[in-house]
């Protein structure tokens, strides 16, 4: 079999002149060495396409995949990790992850949060600000947590996103309205422990791997799980697998997201407990990063005895039984 795999290298867009944090999302070529070591290990051949742009050159010149193993983020637009899926679906072309819909989704937190809500899924209340708007105190009042609405890595995320007060509030959304160009998240804060749990197979065959919790440092609690804190996180994180009723309890809220959403072959979901001790709703990584040193998703498989070409090879065989059974699309 053929797999080709599609990806945003991070170096090519810092060399065009982006910043780490808008580059934050994208790939390292040590983890796509590793993905394709993984492949080569059951006995796929691989080729690199690329980027968004490189995959639609290779279409043109009539190049073809059995599968696609995508991993490609985008970097502009609210829908920038759909735009690949949905060129490979315009020509029926098999691949991993969830589809356009579920990833333009995912991305954008307000509306995943509705849909979650409506779901009788417990999530934070919220309110979106946009250009222009009077920034004003929500009616769940302070403390509050500010972020941009559609980010990953903790993009946006920093000192800055736990707010108490009015003038807080107003300075957050302020700075991130003009810095990332796009509205603004504003969430009841949330005081409880921190879970992240990795899931994959599709529908009824989809698995929780395990359920992890991440322990900040005590100095490092107001910053939150940041963009800064995840590039040091050996210095600032703890990592922990969750067993017994609470793993339970966070499974069954993140299988109910994860079916409940219509995500693909893997991914995580991040919960946090309220002030009665609830696991709540925050977001939803339906393209969750495979870097096999830093990813949450790897970490927390290596943390329950699941190596890194097993995790690629339980996404592989969730895409195969797609194709096995004529859904492609």
């Amino acid at each position: 079999m053929r797999i080709g795999i599609t990806f945003d290298l991070r170096r090519d867009y810092l060399n065009a002149g982006y910043s780490k944090e808008e580059t934050a999302e994208l790939d390292e070529p040590e983890t796509i060495e590793a993905l394709e070591e993984a492949l080569h290990s059951f006995g796929y051949e691989t080729v690199r396409i690329g980027n968004i742009k490189n995959l639609v050159r290779q279409l043109a010149e009539g190049q073809r995949w059995d599968l696609v193993f995508n991993i490609a983020e985008g970097l502009h637009g609210l829908s920038r990790e759909a735009q690949v899926p949905a060129l490979l679906d315009a020509y029926a072309i098999p691949y991993t992850f969830s589809d356009p819909l579920v990833l333009s989704l995912a991305l954008h937190k307000a509306a995943t949060k509705r849909i979650i809500r409506d779901m009788g899924i417990p999530t934070p209340q919220f309110k979106v600000f946009q250009q222009g708007d009077t920034i004003e105190i929500c009616e769940f009042g302070f403390p509050m947590f500010v972020k941009p609405v559609a980010e990953g890595s903790s993009k946006g995320i920093g000192s800055h996103s736990a707010v108490q007060t009015p003038e807080e509030l107003q300075a957050a959304c302020f700075m991130l309205l003009a810095n990332f160009d796009q509205p603004v998240l504003v969430e009841q804060y949330l005081p409880g422990r921190e879970f992240t749990v990795g899931i994959a197979g599709s529908g009824n065959e989809a698995k929780v791997l395990g359920v992890m919790e991440i322990l900040l440092n005590e100095a490092d609690w107001a910053e939150g799980y940041s963009y800064q804190t995840k590039i040091n996180y050996l210095e600032k994180v703890k990592y922990r697998i969750v067993t017994g009723d609470l793993r339970e309890q966070c499974a069954a809220v993140a299988m109910q997201v994860w079916r409940g959403l219509g995500c693909r072959d893997g991914g995580r979901i991040d919960l946090k407990m309220d002030a009665e001790g609830i696991p709540n709703f925050l977001e939803v990584n339906p393209l969750a990063g495979l870097s096999p040193h830093y990813s949450d998703l790897p970490i927390l498989c290596q943390l329950c005895g699941i190596s890194y070409s097993e995790l690629i090879r339980m996404f592989v065989d969730s895409a195969l039984k797609k194709i096995d059974s004529g859904v492609i699309l």
